[in-house]
């Protein structure tokens, strides 16, 4: 005798199916998303939130410092920490710059500018770019990773009258090579 499957069995297993696939994506979206929202979090009491880093320290959110001539606001994107480029007060830096010498994470939160160093140095083609002659910006990526990206020219950031400026790069275009800096 012949088994036979009546349809609503049939309906409840693919629903079933469909749920549970349903419930993986969603659980597996949610560890994706805690992840990358993790990048350069601090936080001192439930509910104060992730603090923006600058050089290293940390800063609460709603917190506005100044450099380079520009002011920024601590906030969150996602849940990760960012820094805001508010109206700029003209005033002295009330944090340290120590320029975009180092990768960011660790040291800087997204939205940070910093003068280039010959760590931002790269290569067009044969060409030499030297990174002092840039402000560059921390951006994130989509895995949360952050990089440092040129934001605009040096002549845009106004340094204080005792803050160092970037040295030159020890670089020459010799190490440049279809594009990459060797």
């Amino acid at each position: 005798m012949a088994r036979r499957v009546f349809p609503v069995q049939s309906i409840s297993i693919r629903r079933t199916t469909t749920a549970l696939l349903a419930v993986a994506a969603i659980a597996g979206g949610l560890a994706f998303g805690a992840g990358t929202a993790a990048a350069d979090v601090r936080t001192t009491a439930v509910g104060a939130g992730p603090h923006c880093l600058w050089a290293g320290a940390p800063h609460p959110q709603g917190a506005t410092i100044a450099a380079g001539g520009q002011s920024f606001r601590c906030g969150a994107d996602r849940g990760a920490p960012v820094w805001s480029n508010v109206p700029a007060a003209s005033r002295p830096s009330t944090v340290p710059n120590p320029g975009a010498y180092a990768n960011p994470a660790g040291l800087f939160s997204a939205g940070a500018r910093q003068p280039g160093t010959d760590y931002t140095d790269y290569c067009v083609g044969g060409q030499l770019v030297k990174g002092n002659e840039d402000i560059y910006q921390v951006v994130a990526d989509r895995s949360g990773k952050l990089y440092w990206k040129a934001a605009g020219p040096i002549s845009q950031w106004v340094f204080d009258p005792d803050a160092p400026r970037p040295g030159p790069s020890w670089r020459s275009a010799s190490l440049c090579s279809d594009g990459n800096l060797t």
